[in-house]
């Protein structure tokens, strides 16, 4: 196998990763040429820092820092900057006050992103906010619902001919933005990643400036959603010929000591003439050694125009991407046009197998794995919905303690982060898109979800749905068929299923790959079986036990709820009924708790003076509660003992009281 250099790849027309990617797979750090090296297993370096020396072929520049924010208005336009003057739309330039250079914002807050206004506003008893966490959020609360941001930054003049965008992680929820006083659009969705093409729009040499205006006075869902610009923001360059958004997709295929890649690369060429090109491809395996290559035959792509590349390369004894042992592979992606070195692009992934069998379950690497797994919302304590990288990666590692091995988005797409720490350290994954819908909207959420995730080994099953209301009927059906049209169009090597609860044999029951059920008895579970033999099946959502951590009575005064695990909701069931039921039947894959961490809004079963839920099996900041070394003693083999409750009651000196253990022996 030849070994590709850094000075290799420039002669054959290709390049080696840069440092923007290399800083991606390291934990967005900003590395040095010896770490770089490593990285990618090179000898030698691509580019130095020196003078004269061409910038890297494709930038990925964090824009997180140096923002201004201030809150707006949503009916008064002398406190919203103007917004609603009746001519904004007219004429290109000079859009919003906020965007002129010599706007003066310093009485503006300093903030950075990832942020989250909504958890600094004060708490309001008032019944409509409870499922929200009780935040002033929404159409009777025109001061705290419209947020504005603002940043300047330089874009040097060398940068004039490359293709720039502006790339938002997550916004929630309907934002504008406008760069230099041009808009740019609008993004309604709060839980999908956009970006805005500005190259036309740059100030080359200068000074930019980027405003935009959130308005969350509409949510998407039933639970503490948070507001602003909570999830990454940044500045990527590229040549106009490039390898497009998440243009790149890797699937494999296992036999004996072999497996084969396939890999398909999008290229756009988004100059203003026709271009030849070819597409340089190498493998790079979890120790930093290049195992496999391919080139393309050179291919004539017409002006603004994309084109798919589609290559084939085989590894002997290749290292699985398992819950054990999470191997992570780099496809390494270089562009060449007409002779020149037009992109270099990197693509992590991992090489495994991944089946749901109506008779044995989930199978990873053709081996049983129950599936033992938790739904979770996106905030944290302190800070919303605005979580730093590392808490994810904080957040996935106590599950795993726990013994936990999967993770259910609930209810939306996640951010990068999360699924990269469930790729690195090992966690399953059930991807699922905010909306249920076949509309051009709906559609456009799922194929951003699956574009995005499609790489991620951890990701197994795709999830287009939750509770819906049409879940049973022949208008659900029609919609999920579409959906899982463009699914399979997208990606074919997962399946699809809907979290259903209730109708289940009914409506898109029919359409899902894995009939997904929502709480409900070991019977029901076994009817289904009975009659639908041959559909797998799984439950997307169990448990919903509620308690307090180191608390022991009910006090609905204080809004505590016993740690015991005896209390639930009318739909739920408690911890240790529960996971027998999946544990037993090896036809069903497993199943997700309701919930891995407590968390803001749907306050259950009491309201004011609470919320946040009580459903977590750890709570808002990840210190375990008692239920914790319940699922610790049944899904991992450590010897565990942890007896309950504390024997410093204050008032019960003297009194019998109910101790419980939670025990595993080996």
């Amino acid at each position: 196998m030849t070994d590709w250099t850094r000075r290799d790849l420039l002669k054959s027309g290709g390049l080696a990763i840069s440092a923007s990617a290399a800083s991606r797979l390291l934990g967005n750090r900003v590395v040095g040429e010896s770490a770089l090296d490593a990285a990618v297993g090179g000898s030698e370096a691509s580019r130095s820092s020196g003078s004269g020396e061409r910038p890297p072929l494709r930038e990925r520049l964090s824009l997180d820092f140096g923002w201004r924010f201030c809150l707006g208005h949503a009916t008064d336009p002398s406190k919203d900057f103007g917004y609603t003057s009746q001519s904004l739309f007219s004429k290109t330039g000079g859009m919003l006050d906020p965007s002129k250079p010599d706007f003066d914002d310093s009485q503006w807050s300093s903030v950075d992103i990832p942020h989250d206004w909504a958890v600094g506003l004060d708490f309001k008893n008032v019944p409509q906010l409870d499922s929200h966490g009780y935040k002033p959020l929404g159409r009777d609360y025109p001061a705290t619902s419209i947020g504005w941001y603002r940043r300047v930054f330089d874009v040097p003049a060398s940068d004039a001919g490359r293709r720039i965008w502006i790339e938002f992680d997550g916004v929630f929820r309907d934002s504008i933005a406008v760069l230099n006083g041009i808009y740019l659009g609008r993004h309604g969705s709060g839980y999908t990643p956009f970006r805005y093409d500005v190259s036309d729009f740059v100030n080359y040499g200068g000074k930019n400036v980027l405003v935009v205006r959130v308005d969350a006075t509409l949510g998407e869902g039933w639970w503490y959603e948070g507001a602003g610009i909570y999830r990454h923001v940044w500045l990527s360059k590229t040549n106009p010929i490039h390898v497009a958004h998440n243009g790149t997709f890797v699937t494999s295929e296992l036999s004996p000591d072999l497996a084969t890649l396939s890999v398909s690369t999008e290229i756009d060429n988004d100059s203003d003439s026709e271009q030849s090109c070819r597409v340089l491809t190498k493998i790079v395996d979890p120790g930093g050694r290049s195992v496999a290559d391919a080139q393309s035959t050179s291919l004539s792509i017409p002006a603004v125009t994309r084109r798919e590349f589609r290559q084939q390369l085989t590894i002997k004894d290749a290292a699985l991407w398992s819950l054990e042992e999470p191997n992570l592979y780099r496809a390494v992606t270089m562009v060449d046009a007409d002779g020149n070195a037009a992109d270099e692009y990197e693509t992590a992934f991992g090489i495994r197998t991944i089946r749901f069998d109506p008779d044995k379950g989930f199978l990873l690497n053709d081996k049983p794995v129950k599936i033992k797994g938790t739904c979770n919302h996106q905030d944290f304590a302190g800070v919303g919905i605005a979580l730093p990288d590392q808490i994810h990666f904080f957040r996935v590692e106590k599950l795993k303690e726990m013994g936990s091995n999967a993770y259910r988005m609930s209810h939306n797409l996640p951010t990068p982060a999360l699924l990269d720490a469930c790729d690195q350290l090992g966690m399953l994954v059930m991807d699922e898109t905010r909306m249920m819908s076949s509309s051009p909207e709906g559609l456009e959420q799922l194929e951003t979800m699956i574009r995005r995730d499609r790489n991620h080994p951890s990701v197994i099953i795709w999830s287009i749905g939750n509770e819906e209301d049409l879940q049973g009927s022949d208008t659900g059906a029609r919609i999920a068929k579409s959906m899982k049209r463009l699914v399979r169009k997208l990606d074919s090597t997962r399946p699809i299923t809907e979290a259903m609860n209730e109708d289940w044999g009914k409506g898109l029951s029919a359409v899902v790959d894995v009939q997904g059920f929502n709480y409900h008895s070991a019977e029901q579970l076994d009817a289904f079986h009975r009659q639908f033999p041959r559909q797998p099946t799984i439950g997307t959502e169990t448990a919903s036990t509620v308690c307090t951590r180191g608390v022991y009575e009910n006090d609905k005064q204080a809004g505590y709820v016993s740690a015991y695990d005896a209390n639930i909701p009318p739909w739920a069931q408690l911890a240790e009924y529960w996971w027998p039921i999946y544990a037993e039947r090896p036809w069903v894959a497993g199943g997700f708790a309701w919930t891995g961490f407590d968390y803001r809004g749907e306050p259950t079963p009491y309201k004011w003076p609470c919320i946040n839920s009580h459903f977590g099996i750890m709570d808002t900041c990840g210190f375990p509660k008692d239920n914790f070394y319940y699922y610790q003693a049944q899904w991992t083999d450590k010897p565990i003992l942890h007896l309950f409750p504390h024997w410093n009651w204050n008032g019960k000196e003297g009194n019998e009281i109910d101790v419980m253990h939670r025990a595993r022996s080996k």
